[in-house]
């Protein structure tokens, strides 16, 4: 390439289209001898794009939905679930972290991408090769019967490529962010793992305070069916009376099977996440009285944290890096490649075995170069450039998602608690109504039809608080998972693969000066 390059260079956007890389490929190779001198690394160095969205302030800020009474902004905790303060919830997930079976293949994805880096290494190192053939020739043609003699080659070499152009630096770099973008991969399932086993923990808990609620409503109409009852037998209310107070009954007791079937399906879920049979789902669980509750503001610190640890977010940074990356690896084919090599062997007529003359070998350097053959390179630089365009935009994008989910879960969770009290306040005028009702229908004050709409006017009101309260727990397992945490406390590199847990590095703060 022209020069060295400098010891402070610079910031250099990560990408800006094929054509300003055919420039600099032009300059490097107007003055080869430097190349050969000192080397350089070709393609751009990365670096976060200063416009990109993950650097705007009102990214990193507070979020909108940070005002309200029932969020904090202190950081989110690693084991955000422990806020619920339930061994068994912690029990279940601890379980299903080490048992799911997505997280068994998202590790195995993790040992596969880490060989990947191996594997890019390996190129760095001497290459060995081993060769020997015999043969036997005739003069004449192939049915003459004269023989010319039998001949031997025995040899061995070695070659170390210089990698001047440092197309083998880039690959390495381009699989190194690519595991980094595997591994942040394997953190979202952990995440959504978590919430998954936490969300249909609620829901079972939440599902047996709704079979309770409906069949506290149920009590309360058999006890008018009861009394409406007793008053027909005895000469003093009529059937039609006796089969409407019957049929509120029925109508509530009809909720009840279709709640026990979501909770049944929450425990099935809970098993699968668990890594068990559907027949060995937690039983313990079937009792859950109410679901856990978190009796504080929930901690969701700022945008900037947000974006640091969504394991989303870094993975599509990761595969951006791997991008930029991969536009060098494209460019180095417009260099000589370059190689350290030595061979040594024996050949000629088996007669000469063991003689001096039979020996032989060479050193030195060996120069491939398709420099007259440079369209399809510059092609693949631009597909490169263009590749690494798209991950930008899907960087921005993926930054772009996380807010908006965050913003809307904080915002659905802060109203739900509200639209919560609300009908905690019908509930319990409802409840009101329905004993001011029972005591005028008990001295004849009102008419049955009057105390069987109060009925329903509570059925309907348990009802509809009991379903608040089940969204209301959802919303905040739902704000944990747009929070994105949870995966912090992360196993290491499967024991399948020890030599390669120090392959992996964790990913810096993100900023527009973070390079590699």
């Amino acid at each position: 390439m022209a020069r060295p390059p400098r010891a402070n260079p610079p910031p250099t956007p990560p990408f800006q289209g094929g054509e300003k890389y055919h420039r600099n490929s032009s300059r490097c190779a107007s003055a080869s001898l430097a190349l050969f001198v000192a080397g350089c690394t070709a393609g751009p160095n990365y670096h976060v794009p200063e416009g990109a969205v993950a650097n705007a302030p009102a990214a990193a800020g507070p979020f909108v939905n940070s005002i309200e009474p029932a969020f904090a902004s202190e950081a989110l905790p690693d084991h955000w679930w422990r806020l619920y303060d339930d061994p068994r919830l912690d029990a279940y997930i601890q379980e299903a972290l080490a048992a799911n079976t997505d997280l068994r293949a998202a590790d195995a994805n993790l040992r596969r991408a880490a060989y990947a880096i191996r594997e890019a290494q390996s190129a760095r190192t001497v290459a060995t090769t081993i060769e020997g053939q015999a043969e036997q020739t005739r003069l004449g043609g192939i049915d003459a019967l004269d023989v010319a003699g039998s001949s031997y080659a025995v040899g061995g070499g070695l070659t170390y490529p210089l990698d001047l152009a440092g197309g083998i630096k880039r690959s390495i770099e381009a699989a190194r962010a690519d595991a980094q973008a595997v591994e942040a991969t394997r953190d979202q399932v952990r995440v959504t793992v978590a919430a998954s086993v936490a969300r249909n923990y609620v829901g079972v808990c939440s599902a047996n305070r709704s079979i309770a609620a409906a069949e506290h409503v149920v009590a309360v109409q058999r006890t008018t069916l009861n009394a409406i009852t007793r008053l027909f037998r005895g000469g003093r209310d009529t059937a039609f009376d006796v089969t409407r107070a019957q049929a509120a009954v029925d109508q509530s007791l009809a909720t009840i099977p279709t709640i026990v079937a979501q909770r049944q399906a929450g425990l099935y879920a809970i098993a699968a996440l668990m890594g068990r049979p559907t027949a060995n789902f937690p039983r313990e669980l079937i009792d859950c009285p109410t679901p856990p509750e978190i009796r504080r503001p929930l901690p969701i610190g700022d945008g900037a944290a947000l974006i640091r640890r969504r394991p989303d977010i870094r993975s599509a940074e990761r595969s951006l890096a791997a991008a930029t990356a991969s536009i060098g690896v494209a460019t180095a084919a417009l260099y000589p490649q370059v190689s350290l090599g030595a061979a040594i062997g024996i050949a000629g007529p088996f007669t000469t075995i063991g003689t001096a003359e039979s020996w032989g070998g060479n050193i030195g350097p060996s120069v491939s170069w398709s420099f007259p053959n440079q369209i399809a390179v510059r092609a693949r630089i631009s597909e490169a450039g263009a590749a690494a365009e798209a991950a930008s935009a899907r960087f921005d994008g993926a930054v772009l998602t996380a807010l908006q989910g965050t913003e809307t879960a904080l915002s659905a969770y802060a109203r739900e608690i509200e639209h919560d009290r609300a009908l905690a306040r019908a509930r319990d005028s409802a409840a009101k109504a329905v004993d001011q009702a029972n005591r005028l229908f008990t001295f004849g004050r009102t008419d049955l039809l009057s105390l069987l709409t109060v009925q329903s006017n509570l059925a309907t009101a348990e009802t509809a608080l009991a379903a608040s309260q089940a969204t209301l727990a959802d919303d905040q397992v739902n704000v944990f998972l747009q929070l994105g945490g949870g995966w912090e406390d992360q196993a290491p590199i499967p024991s399948t693969a020890p030599h390669l847990k120090g392959a992996l590095k964790t990913l810096p703060q993100l900023s527009p000066n973070s390079s590699r």
